[in-house]
């Protein structure tokens, strides 16, 4: 099992998901992605819409400031 993470806290939205969805397919099934990013649009869309995709959302974890943290098991 392995974790990736992605730092996407400098991204909007649509671009904030189509990243997201990249790491998501290179990884292997049982893997999980570490993504951070801002709160607002990206908080309220990366985790509905991985889910929408089949992913499972793990957690959604506040870090600090605007940043947060959402685990996602392919």
């Amino acid at each position: 099992m392995a974790t990736k993470v992605l730092d996407i806290t400098k991204e909007h939205c649509p671009m904030t998901f189509v990243k997201t969805k990249i790491e998501l397919s290179k990884l292997q099934p049982g893997d999980t992605l570490e993504v951070l990013l801002s709160e607002g649009e990206p908080l309220d869309n990366v985790p509905r819409n991985a889910k929408e995709q089949g992913y499972n959302v793990i957690s959604v974890e506040h870090v600090e400031g605007p940043t947060h943290k959402v685990i996602i098991k392919k």
